[in-house]
C-alpha cells in the first residue's frame, strides 16, 4: 500500500470576518508602490497583502476601510477602495 504524501495547504485570514481560509479561497489585494491598492486575481503580486472571502458576506460588502488600510499599511481614499469593490465585483461576478 502505497502512503498518501498530504501537501501543506498555506492558509491565510480574511481581513473581513477573521476566518481562516485556504489561500486559493480568498482574493488577494496588495498594497501597490504608489501608496494604493488594487486586487490581483492571480495572488503573485509583489508586495504586501491582504486577503478577503470570495463567497459570503466578505464578496457582497466592502471592505472596512480600517482593517484593509491595517493590514496593508497604506491610507486608502474612497477611489481607491472604489476601485478594489468594482475589481472585486468584476472579477467573481458579485452583484
Amino acid at each position: 500500500m502505497m502512503n498518501a504524501v498530504k501537501r501543506h495547504v498555506p492558509l491565510r485570514t480574511c481581513v473581513s470576518c477573521k476566518s481562516k481560509r485556504a489561500k486559493r479561497e480568498l482574493t488577494r489585494i496588495v498594497a501597490s508602490p504608489d501608496g494604493g491598492a488594487e486586487v490581483d486575481p492571480s495572488g503573485k503580486l509583489p508586495g504586501r497583502g491582504a486577503y478577503l472571502c470570495r463567497v459570503g458576506a466578505c464578496a457582497q460588502e466592502p471592505p472596512d476601510r480600517g482593517r484593509l488600510e491595517y493590514a496593508l499599511r497604506v491610507r486608502l481614499g474612497e477611489p481607491e477602495l472604489a476601485g478594489i469593490r468594482s475589481a472585486i465585483e468584476t472579477i467573481y461576478k458579485v452583484a
